[in-house]
């Protein structure tokens, strides 16, 4: 089977051994599609994975082996998420569900830019969801980034009716101001790109070019979409005394917040990371009720050119890559 894989900070096709059931419990997919994330890029560019290392997670695939207690059968066409907590540790009962260690070992193998991935039957039953008719395949595969945005809103925890201000409409602030509303907030979004600015207008959203926010913006939460060290400053100085600023985006200089700002304020800073599968059950929901649209966010490339679809992301030249596949 082909795999884009690792190899020398690159992404190159290789020819591996088809994965197989082998007596597992769980599922062969064929590969249908797979979203291309920016924590992929992440682990690329940052040298985080090692070469050999298959990255991929936002898949669509259809059944074509399966060995399981559940109703999924061959034939079906699913999405997936690609990590489970225990639920029983103590990051689970205290919510921080990302940083169970069970979540961190789980994972699709070998990972979803190949033709056959295998989906244990954890997945399955915890996980997995028949791709409902009226979505695409590459807008079914927003489940999981959607589900991460979704555990974001909870995680600030903001009164109904809250303003809330999302910092740079990539992908992932396109879908967390859409998981805001659908939350009952009030949203603004901003980002230094006009096209962007206006794909969220036609949301129905209100939005501004950073250079043309109005200086009364006084957000209740602040959500930090954008991976530039100046979202930074832009954070602070539109978020409220006592409000809160949820972190969703590395930056390059992981220079932090100001000490004296947070400590006068009153401000609260958190993270938030990946979905637990109350968050993804959302986001199913969401997205097949068309309360978060989707539609034509999407670019495809061919398996072979996962290298482009990276370069491009990186220059803006596109929002999102689907990588095709099957």
């Amino acid at each position: 089977m082909k795999v884009a894989q690792i190899e020398n900070n690159n992404l190159v096709i290789k020819q591996r051994e088809n994965e197989t059931l082998d007596n597992r419990k769980g599922a062969l997919l064929k590969v249908l599609g797979c979203g291309l994330c920016g924590s992929d890029i992440v682990k690329l560019t940052q040298h985080i994975s090692k070469d050999g290392t298959v990255l991929g997670h936002e898949i669509v695939g259809q059944i074509i082996d399966i060995n399981s207690g559940t109703s999924f059968k061959n034939g079906d066409v699913i999405i997936t998420s690609h990590h489970i907590p225990c639920g029983k540790c103590e990051y689970c009962k205290n919510g921080n569900v990302s940083m169970c260690r069970h979540f961190k070992e789980t994972n699709i193998k070998p990972g979803g830019f190949s033709e056959f991935v295998f989906v244990s039957e954890e997945h399955l039953q915890n996980v997995v969801y028949i791709k409902p008719e009226n979505l695409t395949n590459d807008e079914s595969v927003f489940y999981e980034p959607l589900g991460c945005c979704i555990r974001a809103v909870k995680r600030a925890n903001l009164n109904k009716n809250s303003t809330a201000l999302v910092i740079g409409l990539g992908s992932i602030g396109i879908l967390m101001a859409q998981a805001l509303r659908a939350f009952g907030m009030k949203v603004i979004g901003c980002d230094l790109l006009n096209s962007r600015v206006e794909l969220l207008k036609n949301l129905g959203i209100e939005a501004f070019n950073v250079s043309e926010m109005c200086e009364s913006i006084n957000a209740d939460g602040v959500f930090m979409t954008s991976g530039s060290d100046k979202a930074l400053p832009t954070a602070l100085k539109y978020v409220r005394d006592g409000g809160k600023i949820l972190v969703f985006s590395s930056t390059p200089q992981n220079t932090g917040y100001a000490n004296n700002e947070i400590y006068y304020r009153e401000l609260t800073v958190l993270g938030s990371y990946s979905p637990s599968p109350a968050d993804l059950k959302d986001s199913y929901e969401l997205l097949k009720n068309k309360e978060v649209k989707v539609k034509g966010l999407s670019t495809y490339y061919p398996l072979e050119q996962v290298q482009k679809a990276i370069n491009d992301t990186l220059e803006n030249k596109i929002l999102k890559a689907y990588i095709q596949i099957g």
